[in-house]
């Protein structure tokens, strides 16, 4: 029975009413059988309109498929990217007291810009002083090199004297000639003889003493030119000390590397520093750029010199027209302190990611707003294959 057909569940409802109204009106056995209405017939606009949105839906799946087989399937992109620089990291090169700080945190400085200054008083004393041990030493210096002069002239003198000594040598010796041939013809005394004699053998004896006169003064002026020449080595031995003592002081003075902004600062005034003491870090906001870690499936027809859009977050989704400058040599995991050793029983293959560097354009990049380690998307255009193409140097 169904439901209708419930005597009770009739009961109250006016189709009961009618049926208690006209006990003995039975149903004609003739009369046709009860059919719902049909349903009104479906405008022309409804039709129309489910026309026009299935072409629109196609013509969307259309051109998406379209742009999908001609652009999207070039395009690699990544939200695991980060504006990344070269970060200068100041420290002290010599040992002593910070006196005075010259920047304040987050300070943009220019290159060659005082920092800091540490006590310079020991470098200035330690200056002082190689200057004096430089001044004393060419006043040595140009003494021996008197003493050379005078030397020399002592050469000269103990040739002129064996020049003198060689011509008593021949006067004597004509001396004792002729006395000895007046001495044969008994003309000439034994006394003049022998006189004669020994004048010749002094006068030779002279020459002798005039040649070792020469030679010790030659060794003399050996000496004094090796002492002057040990003297001007002294002298730049001690010109080292002297641009060794400068280059501390200098160093007191601590000058920014190159332009960028202050940040990370530990040093304060009074502290004692050490030589490689992390003092601020220099951040080079002008060369900034953006490391994207891709995944090696996506690497195939990625190129240097190919165009990247990168999506800045916190720009508002800002986007930059940028460049790829280059690929990394190896996947950061080699970079690593612990680097992952894979000869193991039990390996589970894992896709690796490889940084990308990608160039900016300075012009945006001197709008400001850039900083380093910020999150941005970056999506790069494989489709343009550049033929040759250098990295940019920092």
């Amino acid at each position: 029975m169904s439901r209708y057909e419930n005597p009770k569940h009739l009961k109250g409802t006016p189709l009961m009413q009618d049926v208690k109204a006209a006990p003995n009106q039975s149903a004609s056995p003739e009369s046709p059988p009860a059919t719902a209405p049909a349903a009104p017939p479906a405008s022309p606009i409804r039709r129309r309109f489910a026309m026009v949105a299935v072409a629109v839906a196609s013509a969307v799946a259309l051109y998406e498929g379209y742009d999908y087989w001609s652009v999207g399937r070039f395009i690699y992109g990544t939200d695991d990217a980060y504006l990344k620089a070269d970060i200068s990291i100041v420290s002290a090169k010599v040992p002593g007291y910070i006196s005075e700080l010259k920047v304040p945190e987050n300070a943009k400085v220019e290159s060659g810009a005082t920092l800091l200054v540490i006590d310079p008083g020991d470098y200035q004393i330690a200056v002082a002083s190689a200057r004096a041990k430089l001044a004393t030493q060419d006043a040595t210096i140009d003494r021996l090199g008197k003493q050379v002069v005078a030397q020399k002239a002592v050469i000269e003198q103990a040739r002129a004297q064996i020049g003198s000594a060689k011509a008593d040598v021949a006067r004597t010796d004509a001396d004792f000639a002729r006395t000895n041939s007046l001495a044969k013809s008994q003309y000439a005394s034994i006394k003049s003889l022998d006189q004669a004699r020994a004048d010749q053998t002094k006068a030779i004896q002279s020459v002798v003493s005039a040649e070792a006169a020469l030679e010790a003064a030659q060794a003399n002026l050996a000496v004094a030119e090796a002492q002057q020449q040990e003297a001007i080595a002294t002298k730049a031995d001690l010109q080292t000390s002297l641009d060794k003592a400068e280059r501390d002081l200098a160093f007191a003075t601590v000058k920014a590397p190159v332009d960028g902004i202050v940040g990370n600062r530990a040093a304060q005034v009074g502290d004692y520093v050490q030589p490689g003491t992390r003092l601020m870090s220099l951040v080079p906001l002008a060369d900034i750029y953006v490391e994207a870690n891709f995944k090696e499936t996506q690497l195939a027809r990625m190129k240097p010199g190919q165009k990247a859009t990168v999506t800045v977050d916190a720009l508002g989704g800002k986007t930059i027209e940028g460049t790829v400058d280059s690929l990394s040599p190896a996947s950061g995991s080699l970079y690593s302190l612990l680097p992952p050793e894979n000869a193991t029983g039990n390996f589970t293959k894992i896709v690796q990611r490889l940084p990308v560097r990608i160039k900016l354009p300075a012009d945006k990049v001197a709008e400001g707003g850039l900083r380093a380690g910020l999150s941005v998307v970056v999506s790069v255009d494989t489709r343009e294959q550049p033929k040759q193409h250098t990295a940019s140097t920092p």
